[in-house]
Parts: C-alpha cells; structure tokens; sequence
C-alpha cells in the first residue's frame, strides 16, 4: 500500500539545475523523517541529505553542501531537493526514503532504519 515515487531526474549540464520530487502515499508521512540517498555506478549507496519530521533540520552531505536544498511539504506528502550548480561527480541514481520516529537524520546520514525507498531516478550531468 505504501508507495515513494520520485520524479525530476534527466540530464543536466555542469552548472545547471534539477528539481528532484518524491511523493509519498500509505503513511502519515509527519511521522517520518526523509531523506535522500544516491549511487554512482561502483560505488556503495551514500546519504545526500536529510530532513527531520516538521523541516526544522536538515543535514548535507559535505559535497553537495551549499548546491543543494532539501525541502518537504507535509500538506501534500512531498519531499524535494533543489540541486544547483550540479558538477559531473553528481551523476547517480537518486533515491529517497521514509524514516519511522526521525532519529536517523544526523549529519552521517545513515542507511539505517529506513522503512520505505522509491525505485530512484536518474541523474546525469555532462561536462
């Protein structure tokens, strides 16, 4: 019953932008702390950001610190994150993921405890 979709990937240039969305339905979703989440082709699956339950904290993994915006909207189940100034080491599939209780959103953002995960999206930057 509980369904993440995320939407927004595609290509992008250096230095462009992408709006990434995940919508979630199933859950009381300000139960749950989000996150975002990506994985590079040979490389392990990393934590890009997260925010806790009423948006009042966010974290950023330090290399997208400064580019990257993570937001929510709990008036319609959403969870976004505005990328800016995207660089190629940016290519990865994105992934977001609900978080029961919302203790997990820290600054190491770790993959642990994380309850539901959208199948990703694309994210390609060029040059």
């Amino acid at each position: 019953q509980v369904r993440v979709v995320e939407s927004g990937g595609g290509l992008a240039q250096a230095g462009g932008s992408l709006r990434l969305s995940c919508t979630v339905t199933g859950i009381t979703f300000d139960d749950y702390a989000m996150g975002w989440f990506r994985q590079a082709p040979g490389t392990e699956r990393e934590g890009v950001s997260c925010i806790t339950r009423n948006g009042g904290s966010s974290y950023y993994k330090g290399a997208v610190k400064g580019r990257f915006t993570i937001s929510r909207d709990n008036t319609k189940n959403a969870l976004y994150l505005q990328m800016n100034n995207l660089e190629p080491e940016d290519t990865a599939t994105y992934f977001c993921a609900t978080n029961y209780g919302g203790d997990f959103c820290s600054d190491s953002l770790p993959i642990v405890g994380l309850d539901y995960w959208g199948d990703g999206v694309q994210v390609t930057v060029s040059s």
